[in-house]
């Protein structure tokens, strides 16, 4: 790559080595004047107007005239007639914002900022929690095991009950990202392209869209709600309410972390610092893989769910990205 304006096309590459002498295994960058390396946040590094050697060992090219969408589109209504094209294009990530709907109203209900979720869910956390110690210090709550066979379910079990919510969660989140957001829908679906984009694709399509990293609580509220009843209708209230507050503290801290592991820097060699070199690897390499480890509760490892995440990252060969100026600190 020699002096050469690369201002028509958009790039991902998942290895190069800039001139700042870093490897720099994934790096993501929106063409305008200069490429950027998102690795050592060093505008200059990858400059087309200077003589950089670079090696590039896989390369995804999409020249802006022969995209498979009209970027200036809503792709909500685009991306079901991809067909078979769908699954290569959805996994071949972009830095540039993406619309989803024509009308303005159903668009701001598709992003929100990640101050929302704890605003909005933790005071009924917190209210919920309150109220489920209060009625199983009541002592009238029972869990039939059999029809003339009860067990007594006592206020001091609540922080346990509290916490297999949280894991029941985070086993939960776990099935439905790897069975349900990263399944193939059919390509001579429409619909079924279109509700995978709707609901998890556009976020691999564009990763550093900081509006739809969390869950805008209008949309959580439906399935929130859902859970609610179904463990209602399941279980005593004051089990059931308890089992579902856990499961909601649960909710809102992976939704923090999710935020965290797309923006935040930890600190090298410390718990969050292994997971968002996972989750990196989860976006750039693996996409297909719905093995995420976006979240996990502390202590609490994913290879609970799979083998195949036994294996931690190899940190020291490893780089991560970050697309905050703030935190250009290699990790």
């Amino acid at each position: 790559m020699n002096n050469v304006c690369l201002n028509s096309i958009e790039i991902y590459c998942t290895e190069i080595t800039c001139r700042s002498g870093y490897n720099c295994v994934n790096i993501q960058y929106h063409v305008t004047s200069e490429l950027h390396c998102f690795n050592c946040n060093n505008p200059g590094a990858l400059s087309h107007t200077q003589t950089a050697t670079v090696q590039i060992t896989r390369l995804s090219i999409v020249l802006s005239g022969q995209d498979l969408v009209d970027w200036r589109k809503p792709l909500g209504w685009q991306v079901g007639y991809l067909g078979e094209k769908y699954d290569t294009w959805v996994h071949q990530p972009v830095d540039r914002p993406i619309r989803l709907f024509g009308n303005d109203f159903f668009e701001a209900n598709t992003k929100t900022s990640w101050y929302m979720v704890p605003i909005v869910w933790m005071p009924l956390v917190i209210y919920l929690s309150w109220y489920c110690y209060t009625l199983l210090a009541q002592e009238r709550t029972r869990l039939f095991i059999t029809s003339d066979y009860s067990i007594l379910v006592h206020k001091y079990s609540f922080p346990f009950i509290f916490m297999f919510g949280m894991f029941l969660w985070s086993f939960i989140e776990y099935c439905i990202h790897r069975f349900v957001f990263h399944m193939r829908p059919p390509a001579h679906n429409y619909y079924l392209i279109m509700l995978h984009f709707l609901l998890h694709g556009q976020h691999h399509k564009s990763p550093f869209d900081g509006s739809r990293l969390v869950f805008p609580p209008s949309l959580a509220a439906i399935v929130i709600g859902a859970f609610y009843l179904i463990l209602r209708q399941m279980l005593p209230e004051g089990l059931g309410t308890s089992l579902f507050v856990g499961g909601l503290c649960g909710y809102v801290v992976y939704d923090m972390i999710h935020y965290y592991l797309h923006y935040g820097s930890p600190r090298k060699g410390s718990y969050l610092y292994g997971l968002k070199a996972y989750h990196v690897k989860h976006h750039f390499e693996h996409q297909r893989a719905g093995e995420d480890m976006r979240f996990e509760m502390p202590g609490i490892r994913a290879s609970l769910y799979t083998n195949e995440l036994k294996t931690s990252a190899r940190l020291s060969e490893y780089k991560m990205f970050t697309v905050n100026n703030n935190n250009s600190d290699l990790l």
